[in-house]
């Protein structure tokens, strides 16, 4: 090899590719930079495994609300109607680590044809409507309800999808838009006295959903005389359909085999070309699967993207489940207790803002965003919205989490083990302990349907000091079974701790939990 006049041998040497390279794929050959044929198809194999692991991870969030929306088609809830939770969830549907605390109504809203309107009612106190709205690709809309504009008042609320360029109200109405044409509304109401009998009738006679119709209450006389508006009457409201949930087994959790990509082909093709971020369609696309064209891979591609799933979802799961140290998501010093959007915020760009006496003071962003939280937020959880990890007392809910226990040795369900909370609990609402399957991600299926303890459940007992013991293992410790959660032997699980109008001891951390210790 001759050096260019001026560069050195060195230099060239650092920038060039040698004919024979030893690599974690094997031996690569090239003739004086060129692959050799088989060099070739072994890096294009390896390189679309990569695109197709890429895409696993990064379209995980999407492929999950099209699951969520294929589960609520399979037991009859379409589009614009309402799945309603009357007497609670239960280990009877897969969803990922919904709780049995509150009342959820759920719905898809199709803005296809324009924009749709959600009339929420207000709820009898001490009840409260704490709910958000994503797109599906699970982007943050709005939040409704207590942390929503509305302030737990009730309102309408219109949604807008891509493309509308029609008249929109002058007021009245709390407008949003979104990226998609579809709008997944995930709403909790909270019971009266542990009873969840009146926010329930509340909410199928007050809640409904129908199509904005254009210059409606909402437009001003102006509007229309200024030629940006047609006026219209009030039209009648259609009834909205309520589909009962309780006690309905269904699936709403993506497949980890080649069914996976059917999913994201499916939102893919359903949504308009701007509805997902260019990378993460171009990553898609390098795998075959793009806006307009058959998804059809030949037999070396679908094997090259069964592999991908098994080690996309391996390496999902890991990252959720068992995450590095230096990820920093630990909520306490040296704790099991964790949770991603602490360190990331529920945009995965930078932490939730500060809370002080002169407001919100936002958190520095280096600029990236963070994918490892991201994966693991959505791996095993449902829905974002800032209020999951605001910092700021009295309004929403908190969450931690921990898979292991305080050796550190991942839950196992044929274990004893105890939970201690210390007194003086910090929440103004109320508390709750929950036990995940940590295959499905979704409640612990036992002999108790709802695998939950907290302040709500009317019999959990305090120690004489006030702090709080939870017990979890197959049998009740004896003279503890008010205070026990059914695991099941050869069945892994986790525990999340959920704070309902969380108190400033949580966020300043002088409350902190025990972890969850072998007994």
């Amino acid at each position: 090899m001759s050096p260019q006049p001026g560069v050195s041998a060195e230099t060239v040497a650092s920038l060039s590719t040698p004919d024979r390279i030893e690599s974690r794929l094997g031996t690569l050959q090239f003739q004086d930079g060129a692959p050799t044929d088989a060099t070739a198809d072994l890096l294009y194999d390896h390189l679309d495994f990569l695109h197709g692991v890429e895409a696993f991870i990064n379209a995980f969030r999407g492929a999950s609300t099209t699951a969520v929306r294929r589960g609520f088609q399979s037991i009859g809830v379409e589009d614009n109607s309402v799945l309603i939770f009357s007497d609670l969830m239960d280990s009877n549907s897969l969803f990922l680590t919904a709780n049995c605390d509150t009342v959820y109504v759920l719905s898809f809203l199709d803005l296809s044809n324009g924009p749709m309107v959600v009339d929420v009612p207000p709820l009898p106190a001490p009840s409260g409507i704490l709910g958000t709205a994503d797109d599906m690709w699970f982007r943050w809309v709005t939040d409704i309800g207590l942390p929503g504009p509305d302030r737990a008042t009730g309102g309408h609320y219109l949604f807008v999808g891509p493309g509308y360029d029609g008249p929109l109200p002058d007021s009245g109405f709390h407008v949003s838009h979104s990226r998609t044409t579809r709008v997944i509304l995930l709403l909790r109401a909270f019971m009266i006295d542990n009873d969840p009998t009146v926010p329930v009738k509340v909410i199928r006679d007050g809640l409904r959903i129908h199509p904005y119709v254009p210059g409606g209450p909402g437009t001003a006389v102006a509007t229309f005389l200024a030629g940006k508006a047609m006026l219209a009457g009030a039209a009648p409201i259609p009834e909205t359909r309520f589909i009962e949930g309780s006690g309905v087994a269904f699936n709403t959790i993506p497949a980890n085999d080649f069914g996976y990509w059917d999913l994201v082909n499916e939102l893919v093709q359903t949504e308009p070309v701007g509805a997902g971020d260019p990378e993460v369609l171009g990553l898609l696309a390098a795998v075959g699967i793009v806006k307009g064209q058959p998804f059809a891979p030949d037999d070396r591609m679908r094997k090259v993207l069964e592999a991908a799933v098994v080690v996309g979802n391996a390496t999902a799961r890991t990252v959720s489940i068992a995450p590095r140290e230096e990820e920093g998501w630990a909520y306490y010093p040296g704790s099991g207790w964790m949770n991603p959007l602490f360190t990331s915020g529920y945009d995965f760009l930078a932490p939730p803002p500060q809370i002080t006496p002169q407001g919100a003071v936002q958190s520095p962003s280096d600029g990236a965003l963070k994918l490892n939280a991201r994966i693991a937020w959505f791996y095993p959880y449902t829905g974002v919205t800032p209020a999951m990890c605001m910092r700021l007392t009295g309004i929403g809910s908190q969450y931690i989490f921990t898979f292991r226990d305080g050796d550190g040795a991942f839950l196992d369900g044929g274990q004893n083990y105890r939970l201690t909370l210390p007194p003086d609990i910090p929440q103004s609402r109320f508390w709750s302990v929950m036990a995940y399957d940590r295959q499905t991600r979704s409640m612990l299926k036992t002999g108790q349907p709802k695998p939950d303890l907290g302040s709500q459940s009317g019999t959990v007992e305090e120690n004489s000091d006030g702090s709080t013991d939870i017990y979890f293992g197959p049998s009740a410790p004896e003279g503890k079974e008010n205070n026990w959660m059914q695991t099941v032997p050869g069945k892994g699980y986790f525990v999340i701790l959920r704070l309902y109008n969380p108190l400033q001891p949580f966020f300043d951390k002088t409350w902190r939990p025990s972890e969850i210790v072998t007994v």
